[in-house]
């Protein structure tokens, strides 16, 4: 249910409307917009009187929400979340460029390749030191010491870093990391959810291989059910019956995410197709539709790579397109003033 309040509403009748609503189990997350206050009240709505609430003086309108998500629900939060990380930002207007390798494989690799991606306009570093891989002989990421290299690389550049955090036991390990990435294998283990919910750190959540839009909002909310608000949304292609991509990108769920929440939206074109080749179209069209961001593969070897090669950009093919990206981005940003 939420809460639509007047202008300027009278503050010891809204104390007594919170008291009230408190003394009945109801948690209340405020929303502070432009021309109203909205009140989401999560709980057991069910007993509430709406009539009696609406004929307060300071409330002008009040709605039952029918969707199960209700922290992520745009309808609570009319404004679009901004998650500030490190020395950026993720929404609000700003094209967050991620990149990096798909794993970590030596220091000098991902310090090379933070230093390369940063020069041509990216904002986050990605790298994987934990790999959730479809065979048990396939390369596993190098664990703990992943993350240590990656630790050098952010001291070398400042970059924040972005990395997978696959099992509970690794969370001490991501003291760190700037934002926890759920991989999509992970959008529906509740119990790394709850635990991520219960820590101020950014969460990105990849959306599930086959997940609907409900399934994957209600990923983020088991998050913000937590008291973690700081939820990020990462589309990198779902499974259809298509085979000649790794992946089928739903860039569809840009707009759709945009009007059922207000969490930012980053597309991954690199993981949704398995060619390097389509990343660039795909990461335009991303940016041309509204996305907040991109996660791109980054790779100074690709043919030599532990891990993804086929999907990884070289530095130098990288830089124009991220400055294509930047630039797409401007020119929208200004058409829309």
């Amino acid at each position: 249910m939420i809460v639509v309040l007047k202008q300027n509403p009278n503050r010891d009748q809204l104390d007594s409307l919170i008291s009230w609503l408190q003394e009945k189990g109801i948690i209340i997350h405020t929303s502070l917009g432009e021309a109203h206050t909205i009140l989401g009240l999560v709980g057991d709505t069910s007993k509430l009187d709406i009539d009696l609430i609406a004929a307060l003086d300071i409330v002008e309108d009040v709605k039952r929400v029918q969707e199960p998500y209700k922290n992520a629900n745009r309808k609570f939060h009319p404004e679009d979340t901004v998650i500030p990380v490190g020395n950026t930002q993720i929404g609000g207007g700003t094209l967050t460029i991620m990149a990096g390798p798909c794993s970590v494989e030596s220091e000098a690799q991902v310090v090379a390749i933070a230093k390369a991606v940063k020069a041509s306009g990216a904002t986050m570093l990605r790298g994987g030191a934990f790999k959730p891989r479809t065979s048990p002989y396939s390369f596993q990421g190098l664990g703990a010491t992943g993350l240590e290299y990656l630790k050098v690389a952010k001291q070398e550049t400042g970059l924040p870093i972005v990395t997978e955090l696959m099992d509970l036991s690794q969370l001490p390990l991501f003291k760190d990391v700037d934002v926890i990435q759920i991989g999509a294998r992970n959008m529906q283990n509740f119990d790394l959810l709850k635990a991520v919910g219960h820590q101020d750190k950014p969460v990105m959540i990849k959306r599930g291989m086959s997940a609907t839009y409900e399934e994957w909002l209600m990923s983020a909310e088991y998050v913000m059910a937590g008291g973690n608000e700081n939820v990020i949304l990462c589309e990198r292609g779902i499974r259809t019956f298509e085979h000649y991509t790794r992946n089928t990108l739903d860039l569809a769920a840009i707009p759709v995410m945009r009007k059922l929440t207000h969490l930012p939206i980053i597309i991954d074109p690199s993981h949704a197709t398995g060619k390097s080749w389509l990343v660039d179209p795909l990461a335009m069209g991303a940016v041309a539709i509204g996305a907040d961001g991109l996660q791109i593969e980054v790779h100074n070897d690709p043919a030599r790579a532990l891990c993804d090669g086929s999907q990884s950009l070289k530095p130098d093919a990288f830089d124009p397109l991220a400055r294509k990206l930047l630039a797409l981005h401007a020119a929208m940003k200004s058409m829309e003033e």
